[in-house]
């Protein structure tokens, strides 16, 4: 009888959060190449590495040293003598800003809407708009990391791999799709910060754009608005016209301040960079000159534009905390197997957009107006915790819509941001807004019932 022993990970929680955690497997040629190239020679065959996820990310502390014996052995392969002992070294631990139970409400709030409009697709980011942590994130389809652990089958690599829908991809971050709707934050700031407009002017509104005839969702005309009114109901024409206004390169200029375009710098791998429609990146792509009406489809998230899950959660927060960039992360410490803290991670502000205590008020307003009497108020005008939202449908040339919803609250004191999209399901308010409803239910603790541990304490005297 001999022993042997082997590396094995137990992933508890199966499909939930395999997206960020990612998953190990066993070290290819191709890998050991790239690794020695880069001058580390720590690696060998057979080893187990991080494949995906935080498992990648963080190798280097998960992984340890693994340890080993030389053994003397007799003609017929049998152990004689055992002539030196490498210990194992365990690696270090990580703990995550994942709330859990956040992170497992918004698995079942996917999986539910999904079912119900037979959608296939889609992905959710929440994130704390204060710190820049990541509570929750979830991409479908998904997988069981443990399948990988101990070599994964030629049966269930197939059925993983021939999914038109990509389970092994994290679509919450390299997912790029044209923002849609949700990009008119970006647009109103622009506007009023390039003062284009005026928060009080009011534009008319026939149904269609009077340069260019592009129209509204539906063929909807709402006669004279203002700005908050625009935002609130995602009128179309009126945004067409701050594209007019603002014209292409400002407008690129401020979809890149709010971070389309760049890397977020999570700590995750083959994160997406999303695209700033322009001229240049036409002229670069197709060869071709740029349009007005290409303009007017830029201002409302359509054409070139794209962005990932996670850009419109940080779009969104940014909105909620007054325009300051933070770094999203979803590692709070590294810790030795002694239990000491190897590396600690404070949030960080990348910069600050500088927007006008005024302007972001102005997008505040017009935000928690979407959910009150806007295109999201149909499931939100009673909720009991006031929020800000914005419904989004993005154009999509390979099928149906995505649908688009990005949130935050509470109104005044934010502390959770949600992204959710969800591909191919048509209009953002019948698809991604019932996701975020049920989310923003689970954050605030209303999906709970009414008992005496969970209800807020009275009011001092």
């Amino acid at each position: 009888v001999f022993i042997d022993t082997k590396p094995v990970r137990n992933y508890i929680y199966k499909y939930e959060g395999a997206h960020a955690l990612g998953y190990v497997s066993e070290i290819s040629d191709s890998e050991l190449e790239d690794k020695k190239k880069a001058g580390d020679d720590s690696y060998k065959l057979g080893d187990i590495i991080g494949k995906f996820g935080l498992e990648k990310y963080y190798d280097k502390y998960l992984r340890g040293i693994p340890g080993g014996e030389q053994v003397e052995v007799d003609v017929t392969g049998r152990p004689v003598q055992r002539l030196g002992m490498k210990n194992p070294v365990s690696g270090a631990s990580l703990t995550l800003t994942i709330d859990h139970n956040l992170q497992e409400a918004t698995e079942k709030a996917m999986d539910e809407v999904m079912s119900g409009i037979n959608a296939q697709a889609a992905a959710a980011v929440v994130l704390n708009p204060q710190t820049g942590e990541v509570l929750a994130m979830v991409s479908r389809p998904t997988y069981d990391p443990n399948l990988f652990a101990l070599g994964i089958s030629t049966k269930d690599w197939n059925a993983i791999n021939n999914n038109p829908h990509y389970p092994l991809d994290n679509k919450a971050v390299t997912g790029e799709y044209p923002p849609g709707s949700t990009f008119k934050i970006i647009t109103g700031t622009a506007a009023l910060m390039e003062k284009v407009v005026t928060p009080d002017e009011l534009i008319f509104d026939s149904g269609q754009h009077w340069i260019i005839p592009k129209t509204n969702a539906d063929g909807e005309a709402l006669g004279y608005i203002n700005f908050e009114q625009a935002l609130a109901h995602s009128d179309n024409v009126y945004f067409y016209e701050m594209g007019n206004r603002l014209g292409i390169d400002r407008l690129a200029k401020w979809a890149r301040i709010f971070g389309i375009g760049e890397k977020t710098g999570i700590d995750l791998p083959y994160e997406a960079v999303g695209n700033v429609a322009c001229p240049e990146y036409k002229r670069k792509v197709f060869d071709e000159d740029w349009y007005l009406a290409e303009t007017f489809d830029a201002s409302i998230g359509q054409g070139f534009t794209l962005a990932t899950p996670l850009q419109m959660a940080l779009v969104m927060s940014e909105a909620a905390n007054g325009g300051k960039k933070y770094r999203p992360y979803l590692v709070k410490d590294i810790i030795a197997p002694d239990g000491t803290v190897i590396k600690h991670f404070d949030p960080v502000v990348e910069r600050d957009l500088n927007i006008d205590p005024s302007v972001i008020s102005l997008v505040q307003e017009g935000l928690h107006e979407v959910s009150t009497v806007g295109t999201a108020a149909a499931m939100f005008k009673d909720f009991p915790v006031p929020i800000a939202g914005k419904t989004g449908t993005a154009e999509n040339s390979h099928g149906r819509e995505h649908g688009w919803f990005v949130a935050y609250g509470p109104f005044d004191n934010p502390n959770i941001a949600v992204a959710v999209i969800v591909e191919n399901a048509g209009y953002g308010a019948t698809s991604a807004v019932p996701i975020g409803y049920k989310i923003l239910s689970a954050a605030f603790g209303l999906d709970k019932p009414k008992t005496p541990e969970n209800q807020p304490a009275p009011a001092q005297q």
